[in-house]
């Protein structure tokens, strides 16, 4: 197993809400439901995000 002591950092606003991603050092905001309701549903393979769901709910 190799180590990879180089540090990669991101800058995201704590004020926004939001899911986000990081995959092979590549940061990404997942898609929200777009009423505001719903389910984002996210798949890993081999260690690593591959797919994600968006579902979508609504109030009455």
């Amino acid at each position: 197993m190799n180590v990879n002591t180089e540090k990669m950092t991101a800058e995201i606003d704590l004020k926004k809400n939001a899911t986000y991603i990081v995959k092979d050092g590549v940061l990404k905001e997942v898609p929200k439901p777009e009423d505001g309701y719903g389910a984002q549903i996210i798949n890993w393979q081999a260690g690593k995000p591959c797919h994600g769901k968006l579902e979508r709910t609504f109030k009455f």
